[in-house]
């Protein structure tokens, strides 16, 4: 056949890449399929090759994976008791301050960090006034600072944990391992979103002599309560566990209510206790946070797998940690948060993307089941199909759905789970996070919510550690 025949027939043409092409056939009548194709890795020569190479280890690379995944699946978090930080997580020194995040200094924190560390400073009574702990906190060598993350904890925004803060304390029954977070504030102006004055550290007080103790001895009643149940349940009632816990506070209400009336606390206290659990809507999220760290701390130090264990970020920057490398942190800068601002702030108050809270969307949950909460979209913008969207999406970037997670919007299909640093970088897809967004002020609070994804660079690193990693072995 020659090629003058070729057009004399009606043509079927498939367009690859480029738009201008596609739009001149349309324009010209031609029937046109277009394929939405980019080259692997963006076209980088460098990350190309590192997925060569853990190409070559197929093998081992999916049985660290498959190992990961089951241990991550398999996971029973369960809330087990209360305890002061100081005297249950590891690591923690008398002058230590736990933040959100990859590891930072004084001198590189956003201003809500800043102002959740003069917070906990003055709540410790480490400083009388909020100069002397800011002074103290510049100082080197009077407070030490570390990742939550690095003691087995997490915290939401600045995630601030002290010495003397009550955490809640989750055992994973499945594998044996821990972790820890403190006791929901509550909202308006509180200490995770870098607030301190006397109000806030009045209430913090108030949840340790009173609040602590109450659910302790209730908790020790419960036997334990089985945190990844009410996950899975809140999902059937439209919350997605991050952003939105309505469902979640209110099912853990139902479970302590009638066991703290079987405790010797005096009445006026319980119905204080109760009362505050009942007006905090976000109360679950320190319990949904720590139970997703519990399941994915299972998978930390498996060789090969490129399933990420990790992301969080602190205002400055957005860190995570995979698998196959351990505890090793690959970070990039955090970025601003799109969204739904309240009424009186706009885009220039915004700070940084920050918080522990990301290890929702990293166990499957979060944004990533916000097919299953369509109403969260009145908080963080987009619409009802596009929450449907997101949670279809990121199944293009995970290894595998979640058993027990499921979402009735999509028949009640599991949720993605196992973030695959490949896929991210292969398709170029980043995981999407919903959040709250904290004032760029210490002080002032949150001033709305939204939609974000990390940086792609903290995806790279990684991948290219483990194929530096996998040459050296």
């Amino acid at each position: 056949m020659a090629i003058t025949d070729l057009f004399q027939k009606k043509l079927a043409v498939i367009n690859v890449g480029v738009p201008l092409f596609y739009q001149d056939l349309l324009d010209q009548g031609v029937e046109v399929q277009k394929l939405e194709w980019k080259p692997p890795a963006g076209g980088n020569s460098q990350l190309v090759a590192a997925l060569d190479q853990l190409d070559e280890i197929r093998d081992k690379v999916e049985a660290g994976n498959a190992e990961a995944f089951q241990r991550i699946n398999e996971a029973r978090p369960y809330l087990e008791d209360l305890a002061r930080a100081r005297d249950v997580i590891p690591r923690m020194g008398e002058r230590m301050l736990l933040h959100a995040g990859p590891p930072i200094d004084w001198a590189r924190m956003s201003g809500p960090v800043r102002g959740a560390v003069i917070g906990a400073i003055l709540y410790e009574g480490w400083a009388e006034t909020p100069e002397a702990a800011e002074k103290m906190a510049a100082a080197e060598g009077q407070v030490t600072f570390s990742p939550c993350h690095e003691h087995d904890t997490v915290g939401p925004m600045a995630g601030l944990v002290s010495p003397s803060m009550p955490v809640f304390i989750i055992k994973n029954r499945k594998h044996g391992n821990v972790s820890f977070a403190t006791l929901n504030e509550g909202l308006g102006k509180v200490l995770r979103f870098g607030a301190y004055g006397p109000d806030v550290i009045a209430r913090l007080k108030w949840m340790e002599e009173e609040l602590f103790p109450t659910l302790k001895k209730t908790i020790e009643l419960s036997g334990g309560i089985d945190l990844k149940g009410i996950i899975a349940q809140m999902l059937h009632m439209g919350d997605e566990g991050h952003n939105r816990n309505k469902s979640g506070t209110s099912m853990f209400f139902r479970i302590v209510a009638p066991l703290m009336l079987k405790t010797d606390v005096e009445r006026d206290v319980i119905r204080r206790c109760l009362e505050f659990i009942d007006s905090n809507d976000h109360f679950f999220l320190n319990l949904s946070m720590p139970a997703c760290k519990a399941v994915l701390d299972t998978a930390v130090g498996i060789p090969y797998s490129t399933l990420v264990t990790t992301m969080t970020r602190n205002g400055t920057d957005f860190g995570i940690r995979v698998a196959g490398t351990g505890k090793q942190w690959f970070t990039g800068p955090a970025g601003y948060v799109e969204g739904l601002l309240f009424p009186g702030f706009s885009a220039k108050d915004a700070n940084p993307d920050l918080g522990d809270s990301a290890i929702t969307e990293t166990a499957g949950i979060g944004a990533f089941a916000m097919g299953a909460a369509l109403a969260i979209v009145q908080f963080v913008g987009g619409s009802a199909p596009d929450a449907i969207e997101f949670s279809k999406l990121m199944k293009l970037i995970t290894y595998g759905t979640n058993s027990m997670y499921t979402i009735p919007a999509l028949d009640f299909k599991g949720t993605a789970t196992g973030i695959d640093i490949r896929k991210v970088i292969d398709l170029g897809i980043l995981p999407i996070i919903n959040t709250g967004i904290a004032h760029k002020d210490a002080g002032v609070g949150q001033v709305g919510a939204g939609l974000v994804r990390p940086p792609k660079e903290c995806f790279e690193k990684a991948l290219l550690a483990l194929a530096a990693q996998i040459n050296r072995n």
